[in-house]
């Protein structure tokens, strides 16, 4: 009997030790994936691809290789990458690098000004190259900005995505997608653009877990 494939929840905002300001190992990120029951999850590493290309290579699921990329002023996705984007190279250049790999441009906590947002002027004058927007980031403390979030991506037209930003392992899956299976980065993009989108915040200490990677690495430990 044949049917409609079920829905699968997606994480799509996940770091790993190849962050700066993280400690969590990959067999740790698959662990943790598998008992909250995800089908699939993106590595979004600061400024670095290694461990998401290795994910990918290995997981029992679905990995999307992604990169938050500081921009000088900001942090932009870049999901379905192939090659590594050096940082600080401006938001014009560093979306045009996604763009010419195949990948999809995608906004993390856009409106957190207790975070590192990308400046709303440039998100504004940049929009048409945008994907998606990220609307719903466990680690945003006030729930005003991913509200904000929302509504921007549904003024705009622009799918909405979700994930734990997580950098430890009890964060994964705190926020995800429900959506339709997808093979490839336009299946994807088509079953974002009808997922439902799920979870809720994470407790605000989790932010002592970077805080604490960031002072391990920086001393060698």
């Amino acid at each position: 009997m044949s049917g409609a494939a079920k829905r699968i929840r997606v994480d799509l905002h996940i770091h790993t030790c190849h962050s700066v300001d993280c400690l969590m190992t990959l067999d740790e990120v698959v662990k943790a994936a598998r008992a909250r029951g995800l089908g699939a999850l993106a590595i979004t590493d600061h400024d670095e691809i290694e461990g998401a290309l290795a994910l990918s290579r290995t997981a029992p699921f679905p990995v999307i290789v992604g990169e938050e990329v500081d921009v000088g002023d900001g942090e932009i996705i870049g999901l379905f990458l192939r090659e590594w984007i050096p940082p600080n190279l401006g938001p014009v250049e560093t979306i045009a690098r996604i763009r010419a790999q195949g990948g999809l441009v995608y906004i993390p906590h856009p409106f957190d000004s207790h975070r590192y947002p990308l400046p709303e002027r440039d998100l504004l004058s940049l929009l048409h190259e945008v994907d998606a927007i990220e609307v719903l980031n466990a680690r945003v403390t006030v729930p005003a900005f991913n509200e904000r979030a929302a509504r921007f991506a549904q003024k705009h037209g622009l799918p909405g995505g979700a994930g734990s930003d997580a950098h430890s392992p009890g964060e994964i899956g705190r926020a995800y997608v429900e959506m339709d299976p997808f093979v490839d980065r336009d299946s994807f993009l088509a079953s974002l653009a009808r997922g439902t989108i799920g979870g809720r915040a994470s407790e605000p200490y989790v932010h002592l877990f970077s805080t604490w990677a960031k002072i391990r690495k920086r001393v060698g430990g």
